[in-house]
């Protein structure tokens, strides 16, 4: 566990005795677009339906805009912190080459998100840049996710299911989503058609679970990867991206152009597929495979390295 305790004060609640924990590392590893930097040490969130500013001081966090309940339901689990990373960062430090990027990204914590958020977050990710993301990703929220008002400014949570089930093809595409638009709108009906209570459709198991998050997750990390692949413009990538991010799968190793070129930099893994550099480093950390492509993508980026 990387906290202490948690005490409520006059406006915010106070999780203190953090360890493990950097606010700008965490948002900005490449897992959430959901977010707002204020200032140094200063984020807003938006996950779960709901907002919240956070400020780091230290080994002390504060929660503004939520209860004592809330963030022991809710923000302890979000940011994992029930987890000790100490024994992860000890574990994977044993590889001299490894340690030098948990070193750098010594607060980077994987968070816990919703799994149709990041279902349709990372379809939108595919051949795409970070800012096009997040465009994306709030005009959906605009559109049809619930208004959120805090210190006089609009915010909008990303929608559930119920709410962008009659979503249409144009009206996805102007968000902004462009050719990925035909396969959120696919993911999007076969997600509502699984949640339908419909004896017909529970009648056939298999026709029931193939879209069905709640059952995929539950599944062993090789079928979670292999089952979440069935919804169109998921492949390898984005897949482990929605198992590490929002299904507790942390063997999950998401190859993108930055973590392609830490393991080509630091391990000369070989210059081919990505899906070959995903089972090297698989093989390679294990369960811990998730941790290890955090800490290799923030400093690979951050650093900017060349292969």
């Amino acid at each position: 566990m990387d906290y202490k305790k948690i005490e409520t004060s006059n406006n915010s609640i106070i999780i203190k005795g953090v360890k493990n924990f950097n606010l700008k590392h965490i948002f900005e590893c490449g897992q959430i677009f959901r977010f707002e930097e204020i200032q140094k040490d200063n984020f807003i969130v938006i996950a779960f339906g709901r907002l919240i500013e956070l400020v780091q001081r230290n080994n002390e966090v504060f929660v503004y805009n939520t209860t004592e309940e809330e963030v022991k339901e809710i923000w302890l689990n979000y940011f994992d912190l029930n987890r000790d990373y100490s024994n992860i960062k000890e574990e994977l430090s044993k590889d001299e080459l490894l340690k030098q990027s948990i070193e750098f990204g010594y607060g980077i914590r994987v968070l816990n998100q919703d799994s149709f958020e990041m279902l349709l977050s990372f379809i939108i990710s595919a051949r795409n840049n970070i800012p096009s993301i997040k465009k994306t990703v709030n005009k959906i929220s605009e559109k049809w996710g619930n208004k959120i008002e805090y210190k006089g400014k609009i915010y909008y949570s990303f929608p559930t299911i119920q709410q962008i089930k009659d979503a249409t093809l144009d009206e996805i595409k102007e968000t902004g989503a462009s050719f990925r638009s035909k396969y959120l709108l696919d993911t999007i009906q076969n997600i509502y058609r699984s949640t339908i209570n419909d004896s017909e459709i529970q009648d056939n198991e298999d026709s029931f679970n193939v879209y069905n998050l709640d059952y995929i997750k539950k599944l062993n990390d090789d079928e979670c990867h292999k089952a979440l692949q069935e919804f169109k413009g998921v492949g390898a990538k984005v897949a482990d991206c929605i198992m590490l991010f929002s299904m507790g799968k942390t063997s999950a190793f998401p190859v993108d152009v930055w973590v392609k070129r830490a393991m080509i930099h630091f391990y000369n893994a070989e210059e081919g597929s990505l899906n070959k550099i995903r089972i090297f480093a698989r093989n390679k950390f294990g369960k811990l495979s998730g941790f290890a492509q955090q800490y290799l993508f923030y400093y690979a980026r951050e650093n900017n390295i060349k292969v």
